[in-house]
């Protein structure tokens, strides 16, 4: 097991000690655009620190919609050069992450007496096939539609269409990025808050950071720093008086269990209120419906929440939808909701905003911003093409896999989906994981793909420091199972006292503070039941 992998307190320990060097360059934030400036950064023979005051993936990259997508409707809004990147950076991450980034089926229903809706999405569709450079059959009669989707209501629809497209867990794709920059040489810290910009003749030189778990605080200097918080980006900004630029906008979802809304690929439907898209998506053995797209006037920093009116709203899409299978609010195991990082432009529909990424360079301070999961590597690769100015040195890679190849197999009885699902994880260290840890624990939880092998590894060395990160990032156990996976209270308890060293007083304090947690944010809001 490589030592730069063992991501434990005395890991902790040792990288606070090691700050205090000449940093190349300094990235704040550690979502899916900082994890993939990290990755590109170190390719890029740079020594590079990320910092992130949270959790890895704390933010939205870990509250999305898990679609590694093309953008179908973005290309309806004529961004055609989002579309076009993603559906190249789609392809290549299904290439090189299966098991991690997976196909996804997407059927769209057709409503009567709308015939110029069907030709406007074949249109685009072809169009998407073209980016792609595939070709499928893309029609669907109403007959066929309902062998394909038995439970939907095709009482106001003419005929279906189906397209292809991939989904991931974006928690997983953000910790595995981290994880192959930090093998190939990267520094990076979780809960380190960077709480000020260091700067010398108004140019941004440096920061100062604080550890969040013990107040210590470094100043630290960089040739470069780099501003990929996300929709947190203009509190940073404000510190070198740059006007806000940023529209936070709320996309939440509603978790059901598969037996209560079995999918067998997604469903995009029109809303029956608003016409917007609202999709049905089964991942990880439950079924999602999502996502409203609102101004999120909430403080930035306290966890985001579903409000009474999204459940109504998200609800009355499924029972629209799926009148037979008689689903209310009862039947919701789970909610959550992320805050996207899109450019204010003015416009009064959320929707209607690019979701275009966006680099600014200001006193020395590079601004990364926006964007798309799926288009991580791209972002990295334009922000470092600027800091060619400051660091002429760097030397990209843009044919580089985005991912490290994972091992073509793994030894041992395994069923072929939990290999796949390793590999597609764990990469390289997957075959260091089933030397280390039981074979019994290589189980689904609760007929969930979830493994209990999966919770102790990351406790172990994914650093884990409270019970949130455990079962809301490093596995995704308290979405998928109702009261944040309260059932196995026990068996969770085992695994943090024999590797994380909690005491019973420790533990009961992470659990009130989790249950917390769990209701306040990732349940249903009174008003809504």
């Amino acid at each position: 097991m490589n030592p730069r992998l063992q991501w434990n307190a005395a890991w902790r320990e040792r990288t606070w000690s090691e700050l205090q060097q000449e940093w190349d360059v300094i990235i704040i934030g550690g979502g899916i655009t900082g994890a993939g400036l990290l990755r590109e950064a170190t390719r890029a023979g740079l020594n590079v620190l990320l910092l992130e005051a949270r959790d890895f993936a704390w933010g939205t990259s870990s509250r999305s919609s898990k679609l590694v997508h093309g953008g179908l409707r973005y290309l309806a809004q004529g961004q055609v050069r989002v579309t076009y990147d993603s559906v190249i950076e789609r392809e290549q991450l299904l290439n090189e992450a299966p098991g991690l980034v997976e196909p996804l089926g997407f059927l769209i229903g057709l409503p009567q007496g709308k015939p110029l809706k069907r030709w406007v999405y074949q249109a685009g569709l072809l169009a998407y096939d073209a980016l792609a450079r595939r070709s499928e059959a893309h029609y669907l009669s109403l007959p066929n539609l309902r062998l394909l989707a038995p439970y939907l209501d095709e009482t106001k629809l003419a005929a279906g269409l189906r397209y292809s497209d991939a989904q991931t867990d974006d928690a997983r794709l953000v910790l595995r990025i981290l994880r192959e920059a930090a093998a190939a040489g990267a520094s990076l810290l979780n809960y380190a808050a960077v709480t000020q910009l260091v700067r010398e003749a108004e140019q941004v030189v440096g920061v100062v950071v604080r550890d969040q778990l013990s107040d210590r605080e470094q100043t630290l200097k960089a040739k470069a720093v780099i501003n990929a918080t996300g929709v947190w980006v203009d509190q940073l900004r404000q510190q070198i008086q740059a006007p806000a630029k940023m529209r936070p906008l709320r996309g939440s979802h509603l978790v059901f269990a598969q037996a209560a809304l079995p999918l067998a690929q997604a469903i995009n439907l029109e809303h029956p209120r608003d016409r917007r898209p609202v999709f049905f998506v089964p991942w990880e053995g439950v079924s999602i419906v999502g996502t409203t797209d609102l101004d999120h006037e909430p403080d930035l920093w306290q966890e985001p929440s579903i409000s009474p009116a999204e459940v109504a709203y998200l609800l009355e899409a499924v029972q629209t939808a799926f009148p037979s299978l008689g689903l209310t609010s009862e039947q919701v195991i789970s909610t959550w909701s992320g805050v996207r990082p899109v450019v204010d432009t003015g416009a009064s529909d959320p929707s209607k905003e690019s979701r275009d990424y966006v680099l600014w360079q200001e006193q020395g301070l590079l601004t990364v911003t926006g964007g798309k999961l799926t288009t991580f590597r791209l972002i990295a690769l334009e922000a470092l093409k600027l800091l060619r100015q400051r660091l002429p040195q760097i030397k990209l890679w843009p044919h580089a896999p985005r991912l490290n190849p994972a091992p073509a197999d793994l030894a041992g009885k395994l069923a072929l989906p939990i290999k796949q699902r390793l590999l597609g994880r764990y990469a390289a260290e997957a075959p260091a994981m089933l030397q280390a840890l039981p074979a019994h624990e290589f189980a689904a939880i609760e007929g969930l793909p979830s493994l209990w092998a999966e919770m102790r590894w990351a406790a172990r060395y994914e650093a884990v420091t409270n019970l949130g990160d455990l079962l809301l990032r490093r596995s995704r156990l308290g979405m998928l199972l109702p009261n944040g996976a309260a059932t196995y209270q026990a068996q969770i308890q085992a695994i943090c006292t024999e590797e994380l060293g909690w005491d019973a007083q420790r533990w009961a304090s992470e659990w009130h503070d989790y249950q917390q947690l769990i209701v306040q944010h990732y349940g249903l809001p009174s008003a809504a039941h």
